[in-house]
């Protein structure tokens, strides 16, 4: 069987596979009530609905770029000695990120990677001259890497896969078909691009396969639906049910021409245009409708707390309301962590390292004489207002605990600084080594005043003496 006809097969499997599960989706009471088609909810979801939601909706935006901006701020290092001098790895990393933008670069290939199953990066690599080159593997050794452009799934889709279950690529893509949009969004180039120059990034949470993981939407899929319907509900309730209606009671005793109905008509025309305030009629009372609004807020939260669930996002920092009203400390301390794994256990091995290795192996970085390690900045870090605010009370602390000498008795002053204050074994070490260090200043600067004193004096003495044997010659 040839790799197109088991290529298809297993295609077809997948599809079939997928087709069952979905259409089990939903059922209850076996099969007599559909929740997702009562609900509204679509069955078979793809790259462009994700896309589309990702583009249209702001809490979509916020469960991928929060993650995402968070994982990848700061700086990012290549070190490869733990001593000051820079080594030759370290220099080519520093100047290809500063040429390439890599760690920007990386950003967007995460997202990308997050709104499908997969993203891919192209390594643009000098030794493919035409677009035919792209098509041979990569000449290894002392190659330069040109360019790299971060590619969503359905811009990098996969044409062949290694079958041979003797090659250690097994089940892997051989060849990629990429999309590359020419420049001001005008016609599309499409090329095939051996493997070797595209590093492929499987989406962040992976079952059985390895190459395709689960997009960040699919699982909250439904809920961003119903938060649609509760925000976008509540401002059309509001528009229709906030400006009261009007009904008309016509006095039994009016006959109503057609020049009344007409003008009459005009008026609320106007009215409802917000060309008129007034009315002016006669023979009918009007009479203004009780208006029906009610506040969404505590479904809309509902709907947030179960995001907020499966995403791992808090709830206060994916609706950013930590801007207003600063999100606790267990929550800050439950997202940093959050973003700490996600570096240490899907950004660095999957995309960091890949990247690096493989322009090792290409030539585009030197290699390692041993080993190389990720650096991040770091995520604790605390801001200026932060800093500021704990001066403030380790001051205060300070000052009420310096204010009675019978304090030290009960608490030392090392056990204080460390226990009360906080501090850490190196910053109460500093603290020590200042106050010895002001002490021998001071004990210098008494030994040298005395010091002053004593010539000061001894030149008293001296001008005392050249004076009173001034005075005994002139009295001679």
């Amino acid at each position: 069987m040839s790799g197109k006809i088991q290529n298809m097969v297993a295609l077809a499997g997948n599809l079939v596979s997928r087709a069952k599960a979905f259409a089990r989706m939903g059922y209850q009471y076996g099969g007599d009530r559909d929740i997702y088609e009562a609900l509204g909810y679509k069955l078979d979801l793809d790259v462009d609905d994700f896309l589309t939601q990702y583009s249209r909706q702001d809490i979509a935006q916020a469960i991928i770029n929060k993650p995402v901006g968070a994982t990848w701020r700061g700086d990012l290092a290549i070190v490869e000695s733990d001593d000051d001098k820079e080594t030759t790895l370290e220099k080519e990393w520093k100047s290809l990120n500063d040429a390439l933008s890599l760690k920007t670069v990386f950003a967007r290939l995460d997202r990308l990677t997050a709104l499908g199953h997969y993203g891919v990066l192209f390594l643009g690599f000098n030794d493919a001259v035409n677009t035919v080159d792209f098509l041979r593997p990569v000449i290894q050794g002392g190659r330069q890497l040109l360019y790299v452009k971060p590619l969503m799934e359905q811009s990098a889709g996969i044409e062949s896969w290694e079958t041979d279950t003797n090659n250690e690529r097994y089940g892997l893509p051989t060849v990629y078909q990429l999309t590359i949009l020419q420049p001001g969004g005008g016609d599309s180039q499409i090329i095939r691009v051996h493997h070797s120059r595209i590093l492929h990034v499987a989406g962040e949470e992976l079952l059985e396969n390895e190459i395709q993981g689960a997009p960040k939407l699919e699982v909250v899929f439904n809920r961003l639906k119903d938060l649609e319907k509760l925000v976008g509900g509540s401002a059309e309730m509001f528009w229709r049910g906030a400006r009261p209606g009007y009904q008309g009671k016509v006095d039994p005793d009016y006959q109503m021409t057609a020049d009344t109905k007409e003008d009459l008509q005009d008026q609320i025309d106007e009215f409802e245009h917000n060309l008129r305030r007034i009315f002016i009629n006669e023979g009918v009372d009007l009479q203004s409708l009780a208006t029906q609004v009610s506040d969404p807020q505590n479904h809309v939260d509902v709907q947030i707390q179960m995001i907020s669930a499966v995403t791992g996002i808090p709830k206060r920092i994916l609706t950013g309301s930590e801007r207003g009203e600063l999100a606790s400390s267990q929550d800050k301390d439950n997202w940093l962590d959050m973003i700490q794994t996600r570096r240490e256990e899907y950004a660095e091995p999957r995309i960091v390292r890949p990247f690096v290795d493989r322009c090792v192996m290409a030539g585009a970085l030197p290699a390692p004489k041993d080993s190389y390690s990720v650096e991040w900045s770091g995520l604790w870090e605390q801001s200026d207002k932060e800093k500021a605010d704990v001066g403030k009370i380790r001051s205060e602390a300070l000052k009420n605990y310096g204010s009675s000498p019978t304090n030290q008795d009960i608490i030392p002053p090392a056990a204080f600084l460390k226990m009360m204050l906080n501090l850490d074994d190196d910053q109460i070490e500093l603290i020590e080594q200042q106050q010895e260090q002001a002490m021998l200043d001071e004990e210098r600067e008494f030994e040298e005043g005395n010091l002053r004193a004593e010539e000061e004096l001894e030149e008293a003495v001296r001008v005392a003496k050249e004076i009173e044997e001034r005075e005994r010659r002139n009295r001679t």
